[in-house]
């Protein structure tokens, strides 16, 4: 147990009293803890199980689970704000924060059966999850038989429960794609997680060969996309009809963001005393310049995740429904987010000099991680930004 963080050991009673203050000022606590274990994390492949007690006790994995189940069904918002406090100090120790809670929230969208069958017994469980949907379903009596080799489950190390993206077989059909619940135990997870950047997520695959799943193991992925999971009739809370897609992965930009503040946190640490050939690096044009670019862009792309998902919520909670339009414009927003702050990471680097290519450099970690974090699929403006252009010009 973390002696900075003050455990929540009732739930129920701590619930009123976690308002967005507390938990932002609980993440400002953990953040110097995960930098002491960033570099152990990366080398491991994995985030340490301190690091995992820690959010524990902290009640960070719980941000977005059901009160039913001790959760604290936390606003969207503020889940963004604490992935981008944590970020800053270790971006692969804050993926795996942000993904598990995101989990939960999408469990929580589940069948109400599924969701007592993952935390009825345990309500410290946790989820990975894979959305590729690689995945194939075949109907039997009662539900599904299900296979796949699913890549990139982040945090599957921790994890008891995981998701899978794919589509149900139907004659020569694919359907979906949807979501399954499997069990941990009832997979075989390859260690292969070996990458240049967030190399501390664990992220391996899993291999899921003909398993039955039950019928309430099962999402609809058209239902999921819109915010109208089966679980939201006991869920009402307006965090779990957030739509899957354009405006979660408001989340994968705030990690961005964060992890651009942590490159310019130590760029400055490395510039301020920095000296070249008796000249201070820190008075020369370039350095002011990508000072203020960077500075700028990062601001920026703040700016339009963070306005994004406000203004997201903001409708939800007044009982609207967003339309295909208002998905792609969020998808456009966070994937621009992220171009930027990976640019403007890009920026700090370049202006680095020689020294920051060493791996054992905090800087040069935090700008893998911000990498790794740009290729995402969720934030590929490639993808997302002629998306929007299209139906845009379509009228």
């Amino acid at each position: 147990m973390s002696a900075s963080v003050a455990p929540i050991s009732n739930a129920s009673a701590n619930q009123s009293a976690m308002t967005r203050e507390a938990l932002l000022a609980r993440a400002r606590d953990l953040a110097p803890r995960l930098r002491e274990r960033a570099a152990r994390c990366a080398k491991e492949r994995k985030v340490p199980a301190e690091t995992i007690a820690d959010y524990h006790d902290a009640g960070f994995l719980k941000l977005a689970q059901p009160k039913r189940y001790g959760g604290l069904e936390i606003s969207w918002e503020v889940l963004c704000e604490i992935s981008q406090i944590l970020a800053a100090a270790d971006g692969s120790q804050a993926w795996i924060h942000r993904i598990m809670a995101d989990h939960a929230q999408m469990v929580s969208t589940f069948p109400a059966e599924c969701q007592d069958e993952v935390w009825g017994e345990n309500t410290e469980t946790l989820i990975s999850a894979a959305f590729d949907p690689s995945g194939r379903a075949k109907r039997v009596k009662g539900g599904f038989q299900f296979s796949g080799r699913h890549r990139f489950a982040s945090g599957i190390d921790h994890a008891q429960w995981l998701i899978c993206g794919g589509f149900i077989e139907d004659g020569d059909r694919l359907d979906g794609p949807h979501f399954f619940l499997v069990p941990k135990s009832q997979v075989t997870v390859l260690d292969d997680w070996d990458t240049i950047g967030l190399e501390g997520t664990g992220s391996n695959t899993f291999v899921v060969d003909n398993v039955f799943l039950p019928e309430h193991r099962f999402l609809n992925g058209e239902k999921a996309r819109i915010g109208e999971g089966p679980g939201t009739a006991v869920n009402t809370a307006p965090v779990y009809r957030t739509p899957r897609g354009g405006v979660t992965s408001t989340g994968f930009a705030a990690l961005s963001v964060g992890m651009a503040k942590g490159v310019l946190d130590e760029w400055l640490a490395l510039t301020r005393p920095r000296m070249a050939r008796g000249v201070a690096v820190a008075e020369q044009p370039g350095s002011l310049f990508a000072a203020a670019e960077a500075s700028a862009g990062i601001a920026a792309a703040e700016a339009l995740y963070t306005s994004t998902i406000s203004g997201s919520m903001r409708r939800i909670e007044a009982g609207e429904k967003l339309n295909d339009f208002d998905l792609l414009t969020a998808r456009r927003n966070v994937s621009y987010s992220v171009k930027l702050a990976v640019e403007a990471g890009t920026r700090l680097f370049s202006a680095s000099g020689a020294s920051a290519l060493f791996n054992n450099q905090r800087i040069s970690q935090q700008y893998r991680n911000l990498l790794a974090s740009g290729a995402h699929f969720a934030v590929s403006w490639d993808a997302h930004g002629p998306n929007y252009a299209r139906k845009l010009l379509a009228g």
